[in-house]
């Protein structure tokens, strides 16, 4: 018998890093860049950023100091490909953090912070309590920490900073597009593959479930040894989503759970990455569920929990014709008759599995 997941799954924690914000002066080198010093990097600066951007980890940059020094010299040091939407400049270090967490769309509260100075980390502390600090003489252990150890790596862990930068590319260029969005959206040429989950995909859909917080509609985070039970019941559908267009692949972006009741299907699970937020992908994997419950005959059911970042999924639910039955302690249950689908958006091309056989 497969495990019932319970509401209070969906409040249980599982702290992991996503992005580590680096100082620069005495912290990932040695010297101050503006009083002359001959700078050099710190012993086993760069076998820690390479071990963390193998692991998936982000890596950003805050200092104050002067942008055109400090990029020449990280480039000099030939480091600077490592870190996204660096700022380097005069402000706060906390105004820097919210910068870069709004750029990359991540939350707060899976960022450290890497600072050699106490004034920085308590301005830090104090102003986003919820950004993990490090004292920069602890650089050495900090591929050691619980924190900085995602129970997988995977090999879209392996090419996460290449994507992100792949989304730099799209957002530059969408910044200068001349046409409306949908517009632009067709210039991408996206291709959007759905299909039934395998044994290689679910440590990618256990860190889905663990890592993605805003276009999630349940929050459940489920292990590698749950979701192969639900890969191999009867009685549940396990499905992913992979994005690709012509700056390159997304990987595997969306993950869905359908438990097949009688009379009805439940949607448990609904998951669509961040980075995919603003290329209009969010609604098509649950259109494909909408048209398989047709196909199928039976009414399709949603649970949604809300909280502080997920109400675009909500929006989705309702978009697509979903209605509120039911609520239990902050669980929604939401169902749709079938008797409207809305089409698929002209800009993307579709790869779909052949629509299941009635259960």
């Amino acid at each position: 018998m497969l495990k019932e997941q319970h509401f209070e799954k969906a409040k249980r924690e599982r702290k992991s890093v996503k992005c580590v914000v680096w100082d620069l002066d005495n912290t990932l080198w040695k010297g101050t860049l503006l009083e002359g010093d001959k700078l050099k990097l710190k012993t086993g600066v760069l076998e820690v950023l390479q071990e963390l951007d193998d692991r998936g980890i982000l890596q950003s940059i805050a200092s104050r100091n002067d942008y055109d020094l400090a990029w020449g010299m990280l480039k000099a040091f030939k480091i600077d490909h490592f870190f996204l939407y660096p700022q380097i400049g005069w402000t706060n270090k906390s105004e820097s953090m919210r910068v870069i967490a709004q750029s990359l769309n991540i939350g707060l509260d899976t960022f450290a912070f890497v600072d050699d100075e106490p004034y920085e980390r308590d301005e830090v502390n104090f102003t986003i309590p919820e950004v993990i600090t490090i004292d920069a003489k602890n650089l050495p252990r900090i591929p050691s920490m619980d924190m900085m150890m995602p129970r997988f790596v995977t090999s879209e862990s392996k090419l996460r900073r290449s994507i992100y930068q792949d989304d730099m590319r799209r957002n530059s260029v969408q910044e200068s597009f001349t046409g409306n969005h949908e517009a632009f959206l067709s210039s991408l040429h996206m291709r959007l593959t759905i299909r039934e989950a395998s044994e290689s995909d679910l440590q990618r859909a256990e860190e889905l479930t663990i890592r993605t917080h805003q276009l999630n509609t349940t929050g459940y985070t489920y292990s590698y040894e749950e979701l192969n039970a639900f890969r191999l019941s009867p009685n549940h559908l396990l499905m992913v989503a992979e994005l690709e267009d012509k700056y390159g692949s997304s990987g595997t972006i969306g993950l869905s759970l359908v438990e097949r009741q009688s009379g009805f299907w439940l949607l448990r699970l609904l998951i669509m990455s961040c980075r995919v937020m603003s290329r209009g992908v969010g609604g098509i994997m649950l259109q494909f569920i909408m048209h398989l419950a047709k196909e199928n005959a039976v009414k399709l059911r949603a649970e949604f929990i809300s909280n502080d970042r997920n109400r675009m999924m909500y929006v989705t639910y309702k978009f697509n014709g979903f209605t509120e039955i039911s609520e239990d302690r902050g669980l929604l249950l939401l169902e749709n008759d079938i008797s409207r689908i809305n089409p698929y958006p002209a800009y993307i091309q579709l790869q779909l599995p052949r629509l299941l056989e009635a259960v």
